[in-house]
């Protein structure tokens, strides 16, 4: 089963998980702030898609991080920043299992998951 982690009210999760449903796909929908998961699947996102791909530094979440916690980011700081406040991991993850999907692109799905 495929599980798509993120937000519910955010817009990037709307569109993913309409293109899903449109195109017959099933997922279970799991939002990693309210369930706590961010921080447990955290070290598996790393290694299957990378820290760089999963901080969102175009998020208004990361605007609001001081210069300080912005600086010098490398991959123990980007894990611990992303743990600390999940809002700064790119949405949707999309795990299907074999595969890792960070971020939406109706193009990456449609080649990934048909």
């Amino acid at each position: 089963m495929n599980k798509v982690f993120g937000i519910k009210n955010c817009d990037t999760m709307k569109k993913a998980m309409a293109w899903l449903s449109e195109n017959g796909v099933a997922y279970e929908f799991i939002d990693y702030k309210k369930a706590g998961v961010a921080e447990a699947g955290l070290p598996d996102w790393n290694a299957r898609a990378g820290w760089q791909k999963l901080l969102n530094t175009r998020g208004l979440m990361w605007k609001k991080l001081s210069d300080e916690e912005r600086a010098d980011v490398d991959e123990a700081k980007a894990l611990k920043l992303m743990a600390q406040y999940p809002s700064l991991i790119k949405r949707p993850v999309l795990d299907t299992g074999s595969k890792l999907l960070v971020g939406f692109s109706p193009e990456t799905y449609a080649a990934e998951l048909k």
